[in-house]
């Protein structure tokens, strides 16, 4: 083996640094400053609407996983049939939109957040009022462009930059 240019690759490594060394980084300081994510984002959380949910299963029929499961039973006094469980567990859902896209009365949303961590596994099982619509659990604009109208742009690292050289 020959050895014609020592210490070439050293040199082209060196450069690269040198170029980069002085350029804005590209850091997010995550907890202060957060950036939007996309209007169509799968969060890992289901939001659910009570009102519009007629008790089909539809969705728990789509879902690949089983994650969600239905219990319905009949109301006498309204002659129709009323959700009494909605149950989903977040741990098995894969957040594949597919329960979203099967709903035929518009009642299941993606949630547009993805800090949901839990420390215990029965905490990801939620049932009928947790998975209502709040403010700490928005809809997300997957399969829904009405919704995705009304969310924040999503930013990028890069308009992070200019906007701190403003």
């Amino acid at each position: 083996m020959k050895f014609e240019h020592f210490g070439l690759g050293l040199l082209k490594g060196m450069t690269v640094t040198f170029r980069h060394i002085f350029r804005h980084p590209t850091v997010n300081q995550y907890p202060y400053q957060r950036l939007n994510v996309s209007r169509r984002i799968r969060g890992n959380e289901l939001v659910w609407d009570k009102k519009r949910c007629t008790g089909c299963a539809t969705c728990a029929k789509a879902c690949p996983q089983g994650a969600i499961e239905i219990v319905t039973g009949a109301n006498p006094v309204e002659n129709r049939y009323e959700v009494r469980t909605y149950r989903v567990d977040t741990g098995y859902c894969i957040q594949c939109g597919l329960c979203v896209e099967s709903c035929p009365y518009d009642a299941i949303f993606m949630g547009y957040a993805y800090e949901r961590a839990k420390y215990r596994r029965r905490d990801l099982v939620q049932e009928n009022d947790t998975l209502l619509e709040s403010k700490e659990r928005p809809k997300s604009g997957y399969f829904h462009p009405e919704v995705a109208a009304g969310l924040p742009a999503q930013t990028l690292l890069v308009e992070k930059i200019v906007e701190r050289k403003d």
